[in-house]
């Protein structure tokens, strides 16, 4: 664990485990929570031996929100001398793949945060939801963005302006959430997830996110051009002989990561 009691990390194998641990305000986004999300996460991104994350909260939120009584100090020339929302941009920047374990509570700034990570599961008693409209704001922290993307703007419009929620099969249904399971299975749901992911070979991993994740706001003949470049940098590296020898070979690869 670290010495920060509001943002827990361990080490499971190959994977890392990062829980937020701010029960008394539902893991509300506070700045400085974020910014230690942010360290935790980047300490992970360097440590060679973790091959993918997971990001959990607690049984009644993953995080509820952002600190509302923090936003209601701000003002606007504070936001933009402190760039609080960097935090952000950092979380974003990981390159290894992050599992979401949402239970409870994925409201505001909880929900734009699990949208953020690459693959989602869910409680069955999870809810979802940015009601930010319903405090005279909206989204911040991409949300709007992110499903206007993933869902077409008018359920995003829907989902936005009327400030609801929705649930976990709702949103499974509509592609946003990958596995929907009982609440006391989510956080060893998410973890075999992860460890399934940090058998695959991390350099076609992390290159196979970025050029996914591309795909939402490139065109597609640059898009196709960045995934063929990428493709041709992936024989380059050990990864890809060890797999390719391994099937030839008909045994199971072991990838060294370069």
């Amino acid at each position: 664990m670290n010495d920060q009691t509001d943002v827990l990390v361990e080490r499971r194998g190959a994977v890392g485990l990062v829980t937020l641990h701010r029960p008394e305000a539902l893991n509300a986004l506070s700045t400085p929570l974020m910014a230690r999300l942010a360290d935790a996460l980047e300490g992970l991104e360097r440590d060679a031996d973790v091959r993918a994350i997971v990001v959990s909260g607690g049984p009644q939120a993953f995080a509820a929100g952002a600190d509302v009584a923090e936003l209601a100090r701000r003002t606007p020339a504070e936001f933009v001398l402190e760039q609080p929302f960097a935090m952000w941009d950092r979380v974003r920047r990981i390159t290894k793949p992050l599992v979401a374990a949402v239970r409870g509570h994925a409201l505001g700034g909880g929900c734009e945060l699990a949208l953020v990570c690459d693959l989602i599961v869910a409680a069955e008693d999870a809810r979802f939801g940015l009601p930010e409209v319903k405090l005279g704001l909206i989204p911040g922290w991409g949300g709007t963005q992110r499903l206007a993307r993933l869902l077409g703007p008018q359920r995003a419009l829907e989902i936005v302006l009327l400030g609801r929620t929705f649930t976990a099969g709702e949103a499974a249904e509509w592609g946003l959430v990958n596995r929907v399971v009982p609440a006391e299975r989510v956080l060893s749901e998410a973890l075999a997830l992860a460890d399934s992911l940090a058998q695959q070979p991390p350099v076609a991993v992390r290159l196979a996110k970025q050029v996914v994740r591309l795909a939402l706001e490139t065109p597609l003949e640059a898009g196709l051009a960045i995934e063929r470049t990428a493709f041709f940098v992936l024989f380059g590296t050990e990864d890809a002989r060890e797999g390719l020898q391994a099937f030839l070979e008909k045994r199971r690869p072991t990838f060294p990561g370069r």
